[in-house]
């Protein structure tokens, strides 16, 4: 049986209005664009790279195995 991959869950808490474009794009990239939207992704380098440059923007709701 195949192990079964982390996730995280973010919430996005703050608009992008007035920030750079690619903290933008970034957020369009995690499946965000609204506020208060949660989104349940993959635990891997790269997500949470993106979550790092955007971390004013997002907040860590939960962790799941």
């Amino acid at each position: 049986m195949a192990e079964k991959q982390k996730t995280i869950k973010i919430e996005q808490v703050a608009s992008p209005l007035r920030r750079c474009h690619d903290q933008r794009e970034t957020l369009i990239g995690l499946g965000l664009n609204k506020i208060g939207r949660i989104k349940d992704l993959p635990d891997t380098p790269s997500t949470r790279g993106m979550i790092y440059k955007i971390r004013h923007l997002v907040r860590v709701v939960g962790k799941a195995h």
